[in-house]
């Protein structure tokens, strides 16, 4: 076989295939959550799931692909190495990736619930019919107000549980790996 038409030797395929095991780890622990809290049916909490995640994957990666030209030498040495090698070059790093790590977090999950967000209000699972103006009183109005203020602190409490437990699942199966 001619050697130009082979795999890269620098695919991380490590890095790809523990991506994919995050997912499969998060997207059932997510759509149990979203079908809990949200009473959503099985199929629609597990499609949500998986849209929210698959999203906020791509939009995690086109984000890193664009910091990581401007990070500074030393923390591309040190991404390369974990990524490549599954190794720190430095023991100073780990106050890096832990402050890294909060700052993602918080990232996805309000990524997550905008996407969510988005998708239910696209798809109309909200529940909020629409009325007429004519109709519609101040009283009415108000009504509409407080039932969307309590949707959305219902959504973020859900989000905010379904982020906070596949992360915690995905911290086990990296410290499981690291060992």
């Amino acid at each position: 076989m001619p050697e130009d038409l082979s795999i890269p030797r620098l695919l991380p395929i490590g890095t790809i295939l523990f991506h994919l095991l995050f997912l499969l780890v998060a997207i059932p622990i997510e759509a149990y959550v979203l079908h809990h809290w949200l009473k959503f049916d099985k199929k629609t909490s597990t499609f949500y799931a998986i849209s929210i995640n698959l999203f906020s994957s791509v939009i995690g990666w086109i984000m890193f692909f664009m910091v990581e030209p401007i990070l500074p030498i030393q923390a591309k040495s040190e991404l390369i190495s974990y990524v490549f090698f599954n190794q720190f070059k430095s023991p100073n790093i780990h106050t890096f990736v832990i402050f890294t790590a909060f700052i993602i977090f918080f990232t996805t999950f309000l990524l997550k619930f905008l996407l969510l967000k988005v998708l239910l209000i696209s798809l109309n699972e909200l529940g909020i019919k629409k009325v007429e103006e004519s109709e519609t009183s101040q009283r009415q109005r108000g009504r509409r107000l407080g039932i969307l203020k309590l949707q959305n602190a219902n959504l973020i409490t859900t989000t905010l549980i379904a982020n906070s437990l596949s992360y915690t699942a995905i911290a086990l199966v990296i410290l499981i790996r690291g060992r």
